[in-house]
């Protein structure tokens, strides 16, 4: 059976603040929340059952010397016991579900918009950031759904406590009052210090990540450019400055920890010792100095409760403002029809124009491109920024003016767009699995024409070299293998996607000359008679192309073929030469 998902729709979250949204993750699960209340509540007040038994065993059983009565109240006591044990485990359990359930719900939310946003991902947040989001903040913010059990349990079973002793003793019943605030005037101000020392602390930590992350990622590039130990260095100096933060964390965390033993130890000492002066005095009896004891020695319990909650509170709203500021990235704003820029918002969309029935020009007006249908188009850009804004636009990853067949692209129905024209980037992301699940973008990809796609991108030796083949496993972004085996199998995907129109970005930057020269061949032959853009300064690529456009100062100054251009053209043969403009028989040479 295929893997049950706790929550395929989590819902829309309220993102107004933190608090809203832990107040949401309740309202997700009304009848459970109160089911643990309930539970809580009388767990808290059961635990004051047994020293009213008790003060009554000493009284009727012990003190007046009558066994029978001692029996009835021991075994009162026994079943008191029992029914705790029962209210302790079925509090325990719900909680659990609770909290679970907070986390599944969170973990849903999070990937749905990790999905949703995509590629704006890496411009408005860092993978550090994420990935602490990921890995501690979800389990912060549903440990604070501990409160809506024994935390309301403990309230209601302190108020319990507190007229219990006013039957026994009112000086005892407000210092109990007037003691707990008190408790909670010593640790308020540790809390509030904590919430803003988590803050920096949970910042400075996804930045850590992040930057441990890029290191390791191009790991192989410092090593080859001797930057290994620069960037080494840089790490420890950065992660010493955490490990300071974490020591001021820590302090804190400490101090808490402390003051939710110590003082209500020190509570408890200061309330028997003022009872049994009470009953030295005869104020009391002694049985009833018992039920002191016990009242206050339970009265910990949701003291401990109300401390430890209060921590966990101010964790779990850091935590929240965080999961809250990843689920407000909103996408690129790319015009026309397209999904809402709010989770769960809806606004009033275009009606959507046709797609072209067949395969037409795209045109940008920024820089005077018209990519003809059929062509294989090359790009040379003097920026390379101005080459990646191209590409955006092209694709419709930005608002843009672009048309497809004369009428503008951002009135297209994006999810038509999306499988129609393709941006493949020379460094997109390749998911952990087999090459075979890497590769199989298309359902019914057969081997025959993965092989053909690996061929075209010259990646046959990738998998040759690789112990199953087809079937070998990968980890998360190809690390094993080397940054141009990665680069082809990103191109034979690319390949095997077959869109309408195929962008590609740079996509031999890794491969030396030689593997270059067959890609740029078998590229052509791959994509016969559809629309295909290579940006590019490789002059193996360029020359193959039917036409080629140099981009300057971010617009197009001249077009034609890549041996005109480099007659006619000083900027772009500058650009495009490899110091062999003047060798007749360089690769840049051959006509297309």
């Amino acid at each position: 059976m295929p893997p049950q998902i706790p929550h395929p729709e989590p819902g829309t979250p309220d993102l107004g603040g933190p608090l809203r949204y832990l107040w949401w993750l309740v309202r997700c699960q009304p009848w459970r929340a109160l089911r643990g209340s309930l539970l809580g509540t009388a767990w808290m007040v059961g635990l004051s059952v047994r020293p009213f038994l008790i003060s009554r065993a000493v009284d009727d059983g012990l003190r007046a010397g009558n066994v029978r009565a001692l029996a009835a109240w021991v075994a009162a006591i026994v079943a008191a016991g029992l029914g705790l044990a029962w209210l302790g485990i079925m509090r325990h359990r719900t909680m659990t579900f609770i909290r679970e359930d907070a986390k599944a719900r969170s973990a849903a939310l999070v990937l749905r918009q990790l999905a949703r946003i995509g590629a704006v991902l890496r411009r408005r947040a860092v993978a550090g950031e994420v990935a602490t989001v990921g890995g501690s903040d979800i389990d912060w913010t549903a440990q604070v759904l501990t409160l809506t059990g024994p935390g309301v349990g403990a309230v209601v079973g302190y108020a319990v406590v507190a007229v219990v002793l006013w039957s026994i003793s009112p000086l005892l019943a407000l210092c109990v009052l007037l003691g707990v605030p008190a408790v909670g005037l010593v640790v308020g101000p540790l809390l509030r210090r904590l919430d803003g020392a988590e803050s920096v602390y949970r910042q400075q930590q996804g930045e850590l990540t992040a930057r441990s992350g890029d290191i390791v990622a191009g790991l192989r590039v410092l090593a080859g450019v001797g930057g290994r130990g620069l960037f080494a260095r840089r790490y420890a100096a950065r992660s010493r400055d955490l490990l300071a933060e974490g020591y001021r964390v820590g302090a804190v965390n400490s101090w808490i920890d402390a003051a939710i033993v110590a003082v209500p130890g020190l509570f408890l000492a200061a309330v028997v010792w003022l009872g049994a002066r009470m009953t030295a005095t005869g104020e009391i009896s002694v049985g009833q100095l018992v039920a002191v004891y016990g009242y206050v020695a339970t009265l910990v319990v949701p003291v401990w409760f109300l401390l430890e909650g209060s921590h966990q509170f101010i964790r779990g709203r850091v935590a929240a403002r965080r999961i809250i500021a990843l689920l407000a990235l909103t996408p690129d704003d790319v015009g026309g029809p397209g999904p809402g820029a709010v989770p769960g918002a809806r606004r009033p969309e275009p009606e959507p124009e046709p797609v072209p029935s067949h395969p037409a020009d795209l045109h940008d007006p920024v820089t005077g491109l018209t990519v003809h249908a059929g062509w294989l188009t090359g790009v040379a850009a003097d920026d390379p920024a101005d080459a990646v804004a191209l590409a955006d636009r092209l694709g419709r990853y930005v608002v843009s003016d672009v048309t497809w067949g004369g009428r503008p692209l951002s009135a297209r129905p994006l999810d038509e767009v999306r499988a129609r024209v393709l941006v493949a980037e020379h460094d997109s992301y390749l998911f952990a699995g087999t090459l075979r699940e890497i590769l199989c973008t298309r359902p019914g990809t057969g081997d025959e024409r993965i092989a053909e796609a690996l061929r075209a991108a010259s990646a046959e030796d990738v998998t040759d070299a690789l112990p199953a083949g087809l079937d070998t496993s990968v980890g998360g972004r190809a690390r094993t293998l080397s940054g141009g085996q990665r680069q082809r199998i990103r191109l034979a995907r690319a390949l095997l996607a077959e869109p309408e129109v195929l962008i590609l970005v740079d996509p031999t930057s890794a491969v030396d000359a030689h593997t270059e020269g067959r890609i740029a061949e078998r590229l052509r032959t791959a994509r016969t008679r559809r629309t295909t853009v290579l940006i590019a300064t490789s002059p193996l690529l360029l020359g193959r192309a039917d036409t080629v456009a140099h981009l300057h100062a971010g617009r197009v100054v001249a077009t034609g073929t890549h041996l005109d251009m480099l007659d006619r053209d000083p900027g772009y043969r500058a650009l495009v030469d490899r110091g062999s403009a003047d060798d007749p028989t360089a690769p840049h040479r051959v006509r297309p």
